[in-house]
């Protein structure tokens, strides 16, 4: 999860995750059903009961050696969104994690408002300010900046740009990327030939300058 940009919770039992749960806020859980204290099964049941944390309706992937095929329909039916069964390889997990929060709104640029160094994006509102200043972005560039944003380790390529902006108008290919980010830079930098917000990563893609809070 880190290397492909996430902050990872760990909690090695089910009463460690509720207050893992409590003192956080959650964009996804991978569950085990397998856990020392109190199942996973347990665990998601309290989750979309509403009685452990505000983000009782967050994406839930179940992790197990369950198999058959009632555990999978049971799991799906307490509330889980996904169901991985071991063994699986960590592109197929990444490949789920990426479509459950695409499918909860949340694959391009989460809730809430991100900023550093003055650059603020407000993705509820679709606003974007620089130092209290609004600024006028079209939607392409809005979408690949809060994208970067809500993801600031991820180094994202022009392919998966695409994929994470694109809708029914979008029909660009992977070099359109390129002069989306040029004419973006143009609105939020102070210098375009040293660019601290959008930076390119040569022969891999781009990815946000600093640590979004």
């Amino acid at each position: 999860m880190e290397k492909n940009g996430y902050r990872a919770l760990i909690a090695k039992t089910g009463k460690e995750a509720l207050a893992a749960l409590q003192a956080n806020k959650v964009a996804l859980m991978l569950l085990d059903l397998m856990l020392p204290d109190l199942s996973g099964e347990e665990l998601c049941r309290r989750v979309r009961a509403r009685t452990v944390c505000a983000e009782s309706d967050m994406p839930i992937i179940m992790m197990t050696a369950k198999v058959d095929e009632e555990s999978i329909i049971h799991g799906l039916r307490i509330g889980a969104d996904d169901y991985v069964t071991k063994p699986f390889s960590p592109r197929q997990l990444m490949a789920r994690v990426e479509a459950a929060l695409r499918r909860a709104g949340g694959g391009s640029a989460g809730g809430g408002v991100f900023a550093w160094n003055g650059l603020s994006v407000d993705t509820e509102n679709r606003r974007v300010s620089k130092n209290g200043a609004a600024l006028t972005l079209t939607p392409n560039e809005y979408r690949i900046l809060a994208l970067l944003m809500s993801r600031p380790q991820k180094i994202f390529t022009r392919d998966e740009i695409i994929e994470n902006i694109k809708n029914e108008e979008y029909d660009g290919f992977d070099r359109t990327i390129d002069s989306h980010i040029k004419n973006l830079r143009q609105k939020i930098e102070d210098d375009t030939r040293n660019p601290r917000y959008v930076l390119t990563v040569y022969g891999m893609g781009y990815r946000f300058g600093g640590d979004v809070v």
